[in-house]
C-alpha cells in the first residue's frame, strides 16, 4: 500500500533533574556543595533513507518520544545526556507543523537530518548555585520539558521523469515496458491509484528513475477526481513526459487532452509549465493514430513549436529507444537540482531548521481571570517547571527572580494586593506585598 500522507506526534525527552548533595570536608560549610546537572533529554531528528518509499511506518506508529536525560549525581557529577532518537523518512517529505502550517523542513537527499522536536535542558544541581555569601546552597532545578508538537508529513514522489496524461493513455504500460515495475493494468479508468515508481537502465551506464502518476482529468487543480493526491507528485520530477492517446478509440481528441492537462498542471503550480516537456504520441499501432498525429503536429506547431514529439507504441515497442535515449539525454543538460531548488518547486521557501535561541529577558504580560492575576511569559512558565518548590532556598530564588524582572511592579501597578491569587503557568501563589529578602546566587 502506497501512502504518502500522515499526521505524527512528537515529544523531545525532559531534562534530567539536578541533585543537591554534599561532601563531607574537614573545614568545608555543611561539606560543601556536590549535587551534579542532570542530562539532557534526547532530541527526535528526522533522517533521510533513500530505501524508503512511503510513509507506511507511520500508519501503525503516530507517537514518537525521545529518553529523558538521567538526574545528577553526586560528587558533581553530570547526569548522561539521552541518545536522540532518530525516525527514517523516505526522500521527498516535507514535515509542517500542525498548529501553525509552517513548512519545519523539506527532506530531499540521502542522510540529510532535522531536529523536529528539541529535547529539554537538564536542571543545575546545588554545585551551580554556590556563592560567596551562600557556599552551601541547598537549590537545584528540575529538567526542562522536551519540546512536543503534531505535525504532518506529506510524501511528494522524487523522480527524474514523471508520466502525465488522461486515464487509460497508456502510462502504466509504459512504465511496465521500460523497467521492472509492475504496476496494474486493467481495461478500465483509473486503474493506477497511486503513484508506480520503476528504474531505467538504458545499458550505457545511464538510467534514471520513472514514475506513472495516476490519470489526471479536467478540474484536477481543485481537488477534482484524484486531484491533489496526483498533482502533488509531479512538482518534483525534472522532466514531465506527456502521455497522449493518438488512436482516438476514447472518443477524445489528443489536442484537447494535451491542452486540458497542461492547464490543470499551470493551474495548479505555474512554475510546472516552465518544466521540460516530452509529448510521447502513443498508441500508433492502431489504424487510425497517423491521421491523428499528423493533425496533432499541425496544430501543436501553431501554439507550442517548441514541444517534442516522438511517436511511440507501447504495445509493440515502436519508438521507445528513441523516447528512452532521447529522455536521458535531457536529463543530463539539465543540472542537478539543489536542496533550494527543490524547495522552490515544491512551492515552499528554503527549508530552516527552527532556531533554539535562549531568552535573555523576561518578557510577560498580565490580565485578570475573574479574582486571578494571570502572568503570561513562555519564560517564566520554564521557570516555574525548573524550580524545585519544596526548598525554601529554591522559593526564595524564585520570588527574587520575578521581582528583579519588574514583575512585582508591575501586578501593583494592576492592583495587585497582598493576599491576592497570582498564576504563573500551573502555578497559583498568594501574593505578598513586602519584598523578600534577596537570594544571592550564581545563575551562569
Amino acid at each position: 500500500m502506497f501512502v504518502d500522507k500522515a499526521k505524527v506526534f512528537v515529544k523531545g525527552g525532559d531534562g534530567g533533574d539536578g541533585l543537591v548533595a554534599f561532601r563531607r570536608e574537614l573545614y568545608v560549610p555543611e561539606g560543601g556543595p556536590a549535587g551534579g546537572d542532570g542530562g539532557d533529554g534526547g532530541d527526535v531528528v528526522f533522517k533521510v533513507d533513500e530505501g524508503l518509499r512511503t510513509l507506511m511506518d507511520f500508519r501503525y506508529q503516530k507517537h514518537f518520544k525521545a529518553p529523558r536525560g538521567e538526574k545528577g549525581r553526586n560528587k558533581s557529577q553530570h547526569g548522561a545526556n539521552a541518545d536522540d532518537l532518530v525516525v527514517r523518512v523516505p526522500p521527498g517529505t516535507i514535515v509542517t507543523d500542525d498548529d501553525t502550517g509552517e513548512v519545519i523542513a523539506d527532506l530531499t537527499r540521502h542522510g540529510q537530518e532535522v531536529v523536529i522536536a528539541k529535547g529539554g535542558r537538564g536542571g543545575r544541581g546545588n554545585t551551580r548555585f554556590r556563592a560567596p555569601n551562600n557556599p552551601a546552597p541547598a537549590i537545584a532545578e528540575n529538567g526542562e520539558e522536551g519540546q512536543e508538537r503534531w505535525v504532518v508529513l506529506e510524501l511528494k514522489v522524487m523522480a527524474d521523469v514523471g508520466l502525465v496524461g488522461f486515464p487509460s493513455v497508456g502510462k502504466s504500460t509504459l512504465l511496465s515496458v521500460v523497467s521492472g515495475a509492475r504496476p496494474k493494468i486493467g481495461a478500465y479508468h483509473f486503474t493506477t491509484l497511486t503513484p508506480n515508481l520503476g528504474v531505467v537502465d538504458l545499458g550505457d551506464d545511464r538510467s534514471f528513475v520513472m514514475a506513472d502518476l495516476p490519470g489526471l482529468i479536467e478540474g484536477a487543480h481543485t481537488g477534482v477526481g484524484l486531484g491533489h493526491e496526483f498533482l502533488r507528485h509531479v512538482e518534483r520530477t525534472r522532466i514531465i513526459l506527456h502521455v497522449v492517446d493518438m488512436s482516438g478509440i476514447e472518443g477524445r481528441d489528443p489536442f484537447d487532452d494535451w491542452a486540458k492537462i497542461n492547464e490543470e498542471l499551470k493551474l495548479y503550480n505555474a512554475k510546472l509549465a516552465e518544466r521540460p516537456q516530452i509529448v510521447a504520441a502513443n498508441k500508433m499501432d492502431m489504424p487510425d493514430s497517423e491521421a491523428f498525429l499528423e493533425e496533432f503536429r499541425s496544430r501543436i506547431a501553431e501554439v507550442s513549436p517548441e514541444t517534442e514529439i516522438l511517436p511511440i507504441s507501447s504495445l509493440t515497442r515502436q519508438g521507445i529507444p528513441e523516447l528512452l535515449y532521447r529522455v536521458a539525454d535531457l536529463l543530463e543538460s539539465l543540472p542537478e537540482p539543489s536542496a533550494l531548488e527543490e524547495a522552490e518547486k515544491a512551492g515552499t521557501e528554503e527549508s530552516i531548521v527552527y532556531r533554539y535561541e535562549p531568552v535573555d529577558e523576561y518578557d510577560f504580560t498580565i490580565s485578570r481571570d475573574n479574582e486571578v492575576y494571570v502572568v503570561e511569559s513562555d519564560s517564566l512558565d520554564k521557570l516555574v517547571k525548573r524550580t524545585q518548590f519544596g526548598s525554601y532556598e529554591a522559593v526564595m530564588r524564585f520570588a527574587t527572580i520575578l521581582r528583579n524582572a519588574g514583575v512585582d511592579a508591575a501586578l501593583r501597578k494592576r492592583g495587585a494586593k497582598g493576599g491576592d491569587t497570582i498564576r504563573i503557568g500551573e502555578f497559583e501563589f498568594e501574593f505578598f506585598e513586602g519584598a523578600p529578602d534577596t537570594y544571592l546566587y550564581d545563575d551562569e
